[in-house]
């Protein structure tokens, strides 16, 4: 395998001490979360892509096309989770509120209000079935946003979206704090989404 061919990924820094989401999210699950299963999905993925490199150099299609299913959920994962931590923050750091200017325009323009926004994510979000993440997405195809529903770890540009922001819907997020009541973590999230950051990613998307 040359050097060209390797990949390595690794953990995202976190941008916040692992208590500094409280109480919305406890340090014991933030801790589990990143350290857990953020590096699972970057350990297996690196793996993943470690045995589709050295079939890609036997010219094993099959293997190439088995290991696929791997990369692209271990893959996902790794998005999706450094997408996560990086829209979210503590009050005391710009967590919470409401969006403001373009961003803030295009929401009410595309569902009617704010509020409005933020009821249908929730209700949409917290009705995934299994395992999944809610997301607010930019078309740059229709020049609009969103909203959003993937299961497992699928990206959200699988489904033609730029993400903007996200919750992770998997049990291991919230079941040690809100046990089986996920409308509740859904709702708290918005005390820690980081508008900054997350209107960063509209510009960036829009400006594409």
């Amino acid at each position: 395998m040359t050097e060209q061919t390797k990949h390595t990924y690794q953990l995202p820094e976190l941008p916040y001490d692992f208590n500094a989401l409280e109480p919305v999210i406890s340090a014991e699950i933030m801790e589990l979360h990143y350290k857990k299963h953020h590096q699972g999905y970057v350990t297996n993925l690196n793996a993943a892509l470690e045995k589709y490199h050295e079939a890609e150099t036997k010219n094993d299609v099959a293997q190439m096309v088995a290991l696929q299913a791997a990369v692209k959920f271990n893959g996902g994962g790794h998005i999706n989770h450094s997408i996560f931590w990086s829209i979210l923050a503590p009050v005391s750091k710009g967590g919470g509120g409401n969006p403001s200017g373009d961003l803030a325009k295009m929401i009410e323009r595309d569902f009617g209000s704010f509020d409005a926004f933020k009821e249908k994510f929730n209700s949409t979000t917290s009705a995934i079935q299994g395992s999944g993440w809610g997301w607010l997405g930019y078309s740059k195809a229709n020049k609009r946003l969103e909203i959003a529903i993937c299961a497992n770890q699928d990206p959200l540009s699988t489904k033609g979206l730029v993400p903007l922001m996200g919750v992770d819907v998997w049990e291991h997020a919230y079941y040690l704090q809100y046990k089986n009541v996920r409308p509740d973590y859904v709702k708290a999230m918005w005390q820690i989404f980081n508008w900054k950051s997350i209107e960063e990613r509209f510009a960036k998307a829009v400006g594409a």
